[in-house]
Parts: structure tokens; C-alpha cells; sequence
């Protein structure tokens, strides 16, 4: 399912990250669902009032995380965020659920209305923090086509962060990005070693090289580095939007501005 906002004339595309605060039954939970909501609105509208091509919703602050089956409440009130930032949203909203609860996440975009997920280990397995995580692909486009939600694109990691792939070593980056194209993924994602991260410019050739399908990078892009990756279809930036450039701080809308500047400037030439 293509998504409109991964075009040429917007290449790179800014697809900003709302980082959800703990969910209930989770960890670190202090925050109640209403106060979910107005947290995560609140960082939505900055990235919009600067010109953000899409949003993504994240369970990152859950840590640490279950593997696959996250609980039904953190899908049931991820949805009711999710919902929230849908009405309120003039862009494409996605969503990821961590770690690896790709279905979890198909659950939320069919709830809310969303128009994408970002998913983990798609094709061939690997070694993430939580464990091993077994390839998806196959029961998740059943389960995509299950629940007539074949307008959900899925935006699939490959040789993902936080992760070890030795397992898959002989099997390169580029060969990975076709596996995906092969699977039926709708884009797929490069990525640094961990959050924060500069992905390798040289990962991006390689997997632009190798398949058909937009090619997003997924961790370390900065205001002074995303010249690096105007070849992206579309970069996803967390970090670098947030105070100190740390991840787990508020949006910070100076920062936001900043970076969108200089994405502006690369579309323009």
C-alpha cells in the first residue's frame, strides 16, 4: 500500500516520533490514560505547527519489554492514544509496538485508523534484547488481509537496531531489503546500532541498490546529518527533536524547527 507521503518531491520525507509515556501495566506506568492522551496531543501539535510529513507512535518508554505478547491493555490504550492523535492529526499517523508485537500494532492501526506500522524482524530471525524473535511476515499479512486492512502499509526494519544478527551474517544487508520486497513488506528501514544512532550512508545505497520499495532510515538522523540521507525516501527522527537530543525528553520546538529547515532545504535542492 503506497503511502502518499513518500513521493520524490518530498524526498526525505519527516516522519516525527511520539514517544508514548509508560502505559498502563507496564513498569514504569504513573500517567493515567487521560493524561496519555493529553501528553501525546501536546507533542503532536508542535511537530505539526512545524511542517512534519507523518507521525509515529511508539511504546518506548515500556522498557523493559515483553516480547511479542505485550498484554491486552497496553494494546487496548495505546488504541485510545492512537485514536486521540488520529482526530487531532493533519498527516499520516503510524504506530510500532515494542518489542516485536507486530500483530499488536496491526491491531492498534485497525482501531484507530492508521495509516502504517513499523515492524520488527519481518523477515529472518534475530537476537533482540528480549530474546529470540521469529520472522512475521507470513502470519502478519494473513492477518492483515484477515482483518481488511490491506490499506495498512507495513514499513518493515531490516538487520534492525538493538539487535544481533549473527545468525543471518551470510545473508547481507542488500539481500535482506529483497527478502522484505519479496514478502510483500510496503517500504523498508535501515537502521544505526541502537537509538540515536547514525545509520551508515553506505547501508542506504546498499538497500536502495537491492529493491523497488521506498527506503526509510530509522535512527540517528540529526539537523546537521540528514544531508547525508536526502537520498531517503523518508527519515524517522525522535532524538534529535527532543531536549539535549536524548530520546526519552519532551519535544522541543526550536529543535523541530531546526530540523525541518534543513529538510526543506534539501526538497529545494
Amino acid at each position: 500500500m503506497p503511502l502518499p507521503f513518500l513521493d520524490a518531491a518530498r524526498r526525505p520525507a519527516v516522519i516525527a516520533m511520539l514517544h508514548v509515556p509508560a502505559l498502563p501495566g507496564t513498569a514504569r506506568s504513573v500517567l493515567s490514560v487521560p493524561e496519555l492522551i493529553d501528553h501525546v496531543l501536546a507533542e503532536a501539535a508542535v511537530y505539526q505547527a512545524h511542517g512534519v510529513d507523518a507521525l509515529l507512535l511508539e511504546n518506548m518508554h515500556d522498557v523493559p519489554y515483553l516480547k511479542a505478547d505485550v498484554g491486552h491493555e497496553v494494546t487496548a490504550c495505546l488504541t485510545a492514544v492512537a485514536c486521540a492523535v488520529a482526530r487531532a492529526a493533519a498527516v499520516p499517523v503510524g504506530v510500532q509496538v515494542l518489542a516485536g508485537a507486530n500483530q499488536a500494532a496491526l491491531a492498534v492501526a485497525v482501531g484507530a485508523s492508521l495509516a502504517f506500522v513499523r515492524v520488527e524482524g519481518f523477515v529472518f530471525g534475530h537476537v533482540a534484547d528480549e530474546g529470540w524473535l521469529d520472522a512475521c511476515a507470513g502470519p502478519l499479512l494473513r492477518e492483515r488481509r484477515r482483518l481488511g486492512a490491506d490499506h495498512v502499509a507495513v514499513l518493515a526494519d531490516i538487520k534492525k537496531k538493538h539487535a544481533a544478527h549473527a545468525p543471518t551474517a551470510d545473508v547481507s544487508l542488500a539481500e535482506t531489503a529483497a527478502a522484505a520486497a519479496f514478502a510483500g513488506a510496503d517500504g523498508v528501514i535501515v537502521t544505526g546500532v541502537s537509538t540515536g544512532a547514525a545509520t551508515a550512508p553506505d547501508d542506504l545505497v546498499a538497500v536502495r541498490g537491492a529493491t523497488d520499495l521506498p527506503v526509510l532510515v530509522g535512527s540517528g538522523v540529526t539537523a546537521a546529518n540528514v544531508h547525508r540521507y536526502a537520498d531517503a525516501d523518508a527519515v524517522i527522527v525522535g532524538s534529535d527533536l527532543k531536549a539535549g537530543g536524548h530520546w526519552a525528553q519532551p519535544v522541543e520546538a526550536a529543535r523541530v524547527a531546526a530540523f525541518m529547515a534543513r529538510a526543506r532545504a534539501l526538497r529545494s535542492g
